[in-house]
């Protein structure tokens, strides 16, 4: 499943461009035209990470990523802001509402995409530590009997790819996320499923049928 990643600007060429480039390297990109559309689709399609202007109609960048930050679920959604305005005074302010990082116009689509993939593998990191902590404080009761109750979506795309052969590396790039980020999940998987390597974990994700059985699987 590609991660999913928002565009919101009112120039029409900048949401074109911008989300041409992101989804030739596997992304899903939704776009908005202004701040309240921006924030419908924030609400309606929960995305990964979002990419926006500052000034716009009807909602400005700031406003926009202040009340995505009052919802609890959205706290931790990285926001690139993407602006023409260059001030220092602006960047401040920027940070200050809840920006991670920002990005004066004209930009390198290049530095965009590695600065997206850098905050996106950070708020998976994040999330999987969160996820992780309201385990330790549940009863545990996923066993090796109950492996796929215990997985996340990620981890089971995570397994299934494991299931085919790939690398952590192959994995990454396919996922979009580096290999230190799939090396986590990797080993939380090991943990939940009580083995000690991935042909153990594979071999118990075939025999639940989470997984089927690939051709270049050494299992």
């Amino acid at each position: 499943m590609s991660l999913t990643l928002l565009i919101a600007d009112d120039d029409a060429s900048i949401r074109l461009s911008v989300s041409q480039f992101l989804e030739s390297l596997g992304y899903c990109c939704l776009t908005a035209g202004d701040g309240t559309q921006a924030l419908e689709m924030i609400h309606r399609y929960q995305p990964h990470l979002l990419i926006t202007d500052i000034a716009m109609p009807n909602m400005n960048g700031y406003e926009l990523v202040r009340q995505v930050r009052q919802h609890p679920s959205l706290r931790l959604l990285p926001v690139i802001y993407l602006t023409a305005r260059t001030e220092v005074e602006e960047r401040i302010r920027a940070y200050r509402t809840g920006g991670d990082v920002y990005l004066a116009k004209p930009f390198d689509l290049n530095e965009l995409a590695a600065v997206a993939r850098n905050l996106l593998d950070r708020s998976q990191l994040v999330q999987m530590q969160v996820e992780w902590r309201q385990r330790q404080q549940q009863p545990s009761a996923a066993s090796s009997q109950s492996l796929h109750l215990a997985m996340t979506q990620r981890e089971k795309q995570v397994i299934e790819l494991l299931a085919s052969g790939l690398s952590n590396a192959q994995i990454g790039d396919r996922l979009h996320l580096s290999a230190r980020t799939i090396e986590k999940h990797v080993s939380r998987l090991f943990q939940k499923a009580s083995v000690h390597n991935r042909a153990e974990l594979v071999r118990l994700a075939i025999e639940q049928g989470l997984v089927e059985r690939h051709p270049q699987s050494k299992v």
